[in-house]
């Protein structure tokens, strides 16, 4: 039998942070996940197929599987955006008294 491995690298898990910090990395997550899900929207994915035609329904769903595999991409390790939005969100945090 063949072993298979997984098609995904694993990314290391980042150490803990204070509660104040998690609040702000998971909103820059979010942020990260919705820039991503509107990137895969325009280059198509989800888009429905002529052959098979689902209709309204396979319209309004696509959307929620775009969504999924945006924020699968972000706990992969995304593209980055979220570390960098973290930094400048906690820059900002740090320059208010």
């Amino acid at each position: 039998m063949t072993n298979f491995k997984p098609l995904t690298t694993p990314v290391a898990t980042p150490a803990p942070r204070p509660p104040a910090e998690q609040k702000l990395y998971i909103a820059a997550q979010k942020l990260e996940a919705t820039f991503l899900a509107e990137m895969l929207k325009s280059a198509g994915f989800g888009e429905a197929r002529d052959a098979f035609g689902g209709g309204a329904g396979e319209e309004h769903f696509a959307t929620f599987l775009t969504q999924a595999h945006a924020e699968a991409m972000v706990e992969t390790g995304g593209i980055g955006l979220a570390q960098s939005i973290f930094e400048a969100l906690k820059e900002t945090q740090n320059d208010t008294p």
